[in-house]
């Protein structure tokens, strides 16, 4: 992902136990994404790192809020992202492998002579992951003046159209039966 500075932990240093670490990730973070659902991202990214002897639980808190289009309307709303991700970072000798034969998403495999962990491709995704699924004008704002009227009314006689077709539509297979 680029020119980026990278976010990593030196864990050699760590005693066993739990740390905690805070992140702040903006759009300068996501600037060489070329596909991204959101603008205007300010998030905190909050990690709570338990070292083991050979394995590491990590815990991604991530909150923020980002300017995301709507799903209605296509105008520009701005939503929270609030989600929490886990993941099992386990030391082997042969981590490409055991990546690829890995089924969990959730668990990844560094070299035992590794000393840092890479942290910038999962607070990547787990921002992204934040964003809701689902974004619509909420039921007051609809039709309000941050909505796009022109797209509500082109939604509204699309549906006023559709409804009709499909409303001959069901009729029309039962005609058969009147005969009977």
């Amino acid at each position: 992902m680029g020119k980026r500075k990278a976010i990593e932990i030196a864990f050699v240093g760590l005693k066993p136990g739990i740390h905690e670490f805070t992140y702040q990730v903006d759009d300068s973070f996501f600037a060489d994404a070329t596909e991204k659902e959101f603008a205007n991202c300010t998030a905190t990214v909050k990690l709570q790192l338990d070292k083991k002897s050979s394995f590491f639980l990590l815990k991604f808190e991530v909150g923020g809020i980002a300017d995301v289009a709507c799903d209605r309307c296509g105008n520009q709303l701005t939503k929270d992202l609030w989600d929490e991700f886990n993941m099992l970072v386990k030391m082997v000798d042969n981590p490409e492998e055991m990546n690829q034969q890995e089924e969990d998403p959730d668990v990844f495999y560094i070299s035992k002579t590794e000393s840092h962990i890479y942290l910038n491709d999962w607070i990547f995704e787990f921002v992204s992951l934040s964003v809701p699924v689902q974004k619509l004008c909420s039921e007051e704002e609809l039709g309000g003046p941050k909505c796009n009227r022109e797209v509500l009314e082109k939604l509204r006689a699309m549906e006023a159209s559709e409804d009709a077709n499909n409303a001959n539509a069901i009729w029309k297979g039962l005609e058969k039966f009147k005969k009977n």
